[in-house]
């Protein structure tokens, strides 16, 4: 069954999902079903995708049995292997684990020199941060098209105030997406403050973050890189933001067609809670 649903899912936007569905020999309630009880499943345990995602990233030769020990010793979430199996199929985080790991970056090796200092942010009162001084960012996927299709988001958030000068809606969660949302994020910044000379950016260590076009790119500007060493437990603020932004509009985003309504919602949104004035490319190749 799930093998006939993944055939529709990857042929019906080519021939239509009718055509699709009678190829396989598979009902359209079926199909319905299918895919909803899907999105429910990964709505369900959104808050392990992060987590397990790092896990495969980081231990690629991990099974199922060994991530569930890891995300139990590691991010203290306790967890039936059973449910960790269906999230590894759900998420193709099988298919990670089956390719060979590049060698670190410079920037990468020179991150996990660094050990905790790489974190700017451990120990340092939150209080006395200061507006447009600290800013978070990081990718979260987001299911549209009634769960049926996927797209990430990457915004720019400011520790004091919960600002975001910039944002990028994209098919990928890719340097040009980041870099599209840097982009919108210095053009506010710029009408806001004489330099970003100091401003600290703090980031997981996705391959994206410790690229040399997303670390050359705000290093030039004056921005000072912070790491989480411990996947969303040192990156607090942006996993709240996540968790609110895709509760609260859930439906909204369920209901997006298409990837330019989405951006298009997601702009909005933004743009309503929080107050950001930018209006950021969709997606681009160069920023």
């Amino acid at each position: 069954m799930a093998e006939k649903v993944a055939l529709v899912s990857g042929t019906r936007e080519a021939y239509g999902l009718a055509p699709s569905l009678r190829a396989v020999g598979l009902a359209r309630s079926t199909w319905y079903h299918h895919t909803r009880t899907r999105v429910a499943y990964a709505r369900k345990y959104a808050h392990l995708e992060a987590p397990l995602k790092a896990i495969a990233e980081a231990h690629p030769e991990y099974g199922y049995r060994r991530t569930t020990a890891e995300l139990r010793e590691t991010y203290g979430y306790r967890v039936n292997r059973k449910v960790v199996a269906r999230l590894h199929r759900l998420w193709d985080l099988s298919l990670r684990r089956t390719v060979t790991r590049p060698k670190p970056s410079a920037v990468r090796r020179a991150i996990d020199a660094a050990g905790p200092r790489a974190n700017l942010l451990s120990g340092r009162p939150k209080a006395e941060i200061g507006a447009l001084e600290v800013f978070y960012t990081d990718f979260t996927e987001l299911l549209y098209a009634g769960g049926t299709r996927k797209a990430w988001l990457i915004p720019i958030l400011d520790h004091r105030a919960k600002y975001v000068p910039g944002f990028a809606v994209g098919a990928s969660a890719n340097s040009d997406l980041a870099l599209s949302a840097w982009t919108a994020a210095e053009r506010a910044l710029a009408r806001l403050r004489n330099s970003l000379d100091g401003i600290i950016v703090h980031q997981d260590r996705d391959p994206v973050f410790t690229g040399y076009a997303w670390t050359g790119r705000l290093l030039a500007a004056g921005a000072r890189l912070s790491y989480a060493l411990r996947g969303p437990r040192d990156n607090p603020e942006m996993e709240s933001f996540f968790g609110r932004f895709k509760v609260e509009n859930r439906s909204l985003i369920l209901d997006a067609g298409s990837l330019e309504e989405l951006a298009a919602v997601v702009r909005d949104r933004i743009n309503y809670y929080i107050g950001c004035a930018v209006t950021p490319p969709l997606e681009t190749g160069h920023p």
